[in-house]
C-alpha cells in the first residue's frame, strides 16, 4: 500500500474546503450588493428631500434678486414690495421649519455654507447702509451657498466658483467681484 503525502492531503482538504468558499464569497457579494442597492434607494430619496428644501430655503433670495422691472411685470405684484416679502418668509415658522430641515439632511458643506450666509445677516446692525464691501460678502456667501448646493446634487467636481453661480441672475456680479462696484 502507498503512503499518502502531504499533497494527497491538500488536494482532500482543498476539495472540500472549495465549495464552502464559494458559498461563502457568493453570500458575502449577495450582502455587499443588498448594502450597496439600499444606499443609492436612499440616497435618492433624499435627494428629492434635497430639491425641496432648497428650493423653499432659496424663494426668498430669489425674490430679493430679482429685478425691480421682472416683479412689477406680473399684474399680482402690483403695490406689493418683493423685499418686504422675502423679509417675512425668512422670518416665518415654516421657513425656520425647512430650515431645521436643512440641517438635518443638507451636507455638512451646504450647512456651513448656510450658517455663514445668515450669520452674515446676524451680525449686520439693523438699519445700517449696506456698502460696497458689505454686499460683496453677501454675495459671496449666497454664491458659496449655491455652489455647494450645486455639489451635493452631484456635481462635486464642478468648475465654477461663487461668483460664476451669481453671474446668470446678478447683472453687477462680474463688477463686485473685481472690486469694481460702488
Amino acid at each position: 500500500m502507498e503512503e499518502k503525502h502531504w499533497i494527497d492531503y491538500l488536494t482532500a482538504i482543498g476539495s472540500m474546503a472549495t465549495p464552502i468558499l464559494v458559498l461563502l464569497l457568493t453570500a458575502v457579494g449577495w450582502k455587499y450588493r443588498q448594502s450597496i442597492e439600499r444606499k443609492i434607494k436612499l440616497e435618492d430619496k433624499l435627494r428629492d428631500n434635497r430639491i425641496e428644501i432648497y428650493n423653499k430655503i432659496l424663494e426668498p433670495f430669489i425674490l430679493m434678486l430679482m429685478s425691480d422691472t421682472a416683479w412689477n411685470s406680473n399684474p399680482k405684484n402690483k403695490n406689493k414690495d418683493k423685499n418686504v416679502i422675502a423679509m417675512s418668509q425668512i422670518l416665518s415658522l415654516e421657513y425656520r421649519q425647512v430650515s431645521f430641515k436643512l440641517a438635518l439632511v443638507g451636507s455638512d458643506e451646504v450647512v456651513t455654507a448656510f450658517n455663514n450666509l445668515f450669520q452674515y445677516f446676524y451680525n449686520r446692525e439693523e438699519g445700517s447702509t449696506h456698502t460696497p464691501d458689505d454686499l460683496k460678502q453677501m454675495m459671496l456667501s449666497l454664491g458659496n451657498f449655491l455652489l455647494e448646493i450645486r455639489k451635493s446634487m452631484g456635481n462635486e467636481t464642478t468648475k465654477l466658483d461663487n461668483w460664476a453661480m451669481l453671474e446668470w441672475f446678478i447683472s453687477d456680479a462680474r463688477k463686485m467681484k473685481e472690486g469694481k462696484y460702488a
